[in-house]
């Protein structure tokens, strides 16, 4: 307890050049804590996947169809215990700023894949009933206000044309992971549309979503649906969910690479900062080491009290800059919900923010620490006055 307190009242001798510190830490700490659940928040997709689905699309490209007749051949699949399919929309809502995703699906066999995506039986019902129906995410719904038995209409970029929902219901997430800001219609009304006004691109999805009996047999099920139409017109390429959510986010694999980049070097910058606090402490103090060394008290002793402040001062500003993430996450994550739906700061990311506060302590106090054990007693006691 004695030494706690010495190195406290060590800490704020010099009380404004401390609290500056204090806060430089502070926002580091705020800024890392950030750009960590900023990556945590793009591979939140990949968390939620589930080993026992499989993603089936064109082996070309995505944006190619493949023929509705597929669904029957890959139930046929040894393995296989549901296969739904759907085609992503990309409808707008009033402007294009107002985005989110939109996608036209086979509303039963999804749930079914999905369980994660909670909806009450009644809310069920009712979307499964009617035709036009559409279902949103709880956090979506929240955003633009909407109401059970809002009619909404989304204006069409893939599919052309001004299209009418009514919202029947609105889902919540199993698991603070699930993604709350989708919006899911009936792929049934999708098409009997485009066989009205495009027939040629009716009767055709954009991708397969199939459901195996365990994950062990997912490579095998992989490889069989995938040679099951081999040399045909659309040859198709299926991987697990996983891969395919990674998939998209090795197209911004650079701008994931490039944030981790400056997390760290916001620790880097902090460490300097530290250590020129530190070096000026230590420079100050020489003469008290070298009473300390007179006094027959070793090299041990003033590392001791060197470290410990930069700790002390590195721990308290890693507890104020934890203390002021979970507000700019907030006001964050309210800034750009359409691009980040899932932010939220993990534990992971407070652990890495007390690991961070550690190592620049510890680095900050190396130098000022061997100095002040070099220093000779005669020219630390020289430095008086």
């Amino acid at each position: 307890m004695f030494i706690l307190k010495l190195l406290f009242k060590n800490a704020f001798r010099r009380r404004l050049r401390t609290s500056l510190t204090l806060l430089s830490i502070a926002i580091a700490i705020m800024a890392f804590g950030l750009l960590r659940t900023v990556v945590s928040a793009w591979y939140s997709g990949v968390e939620t996947s589930s080993a026992s689905r499989l993603i089936t699309r064109n082996a070309v490209s995505l944006v190619f169809p493949l023929p509705l007749a597929y669904k029957d051949r890959i139930r046929q699949v040894e393995g296989v215990t549901q296969v739904s399919y759907g085609n992503w929309f990309g409808g707008i809502y009033i402007d294009r700023k107002n985005f989110f995703p939109n996608l036209a699906v086979q509303a039963r066999t999804y749930l079914d894949l999905y369980p994660e995506f909670i909806l009450s039986p009644a809310q069920r019902q009712a979307f499964l009933r009617d035709r036009k129906g559409a279902i949103a995410g709880r956090k979506l719904a929240e955003r633009f206000k909407w109401k059970i038995g809002d009619l909404i209409t989304l204006q069409g970029t893939i599919f052309p044309g001004s299209w009418e929902f009514v919202l029947r219901g609105l889902y919540r997430g199993r698991d603070e992971n699930v993604d709350e800001n989708q919006f899911f219609f009936h792929w049934d009304y999708l098409n009997e549309t485009l066989r009205k006004t495009f027939p040629r691109r009716a009767d055709r999805v954009g991708f397969y979503m199939i459901g195996v009996d365990h994950p062990n047999n997912a490579p095998l099920v992989v490889q069989a649906v995938d040679r099951t139409f081999r040399n045909s017109l659309a040859e198709t390429h299926t991987e697990t969910e996983k891969a395919f959510t990674l998939s998209f986010i090795s197209m911004s694999e650079a701008i994931i690479v490039a944030i981790q980049v400056v997390s760290f070097v916001v620790i880097g910058i902090i460490v300097a900062v530290v250590a020129n606090t530190m070096s000026m402490a230590a420079r100050e103090r020489s003469w008290e080491y070298a009473v300390f060394k007179t006094l027959g008290f070793g090299g041990w002793h003033i590392a001791g009290l060197i470290l410990g402040e930069s700790l002390l001062i590195t721990l308290m500003g890693c507890a104020l800059g934890v203390a002021v993430t979970f507000p700019a996450a907030y006001i964050f994550k309210k800034t750009v919900p359409m691009y980040l739906p899932v932010f939220q700061v993990e534990e992971t990311t407070l652990y890495l923010d007390l690991i961070a506060s550690l190592g620049v302590g510890i680095l900050s106090a190396l130098i000022p620490t061997w100095r002040a054990i070099q220093v000779r007693i005669a020219d630390g006691l020289r430095r008086v006055g």
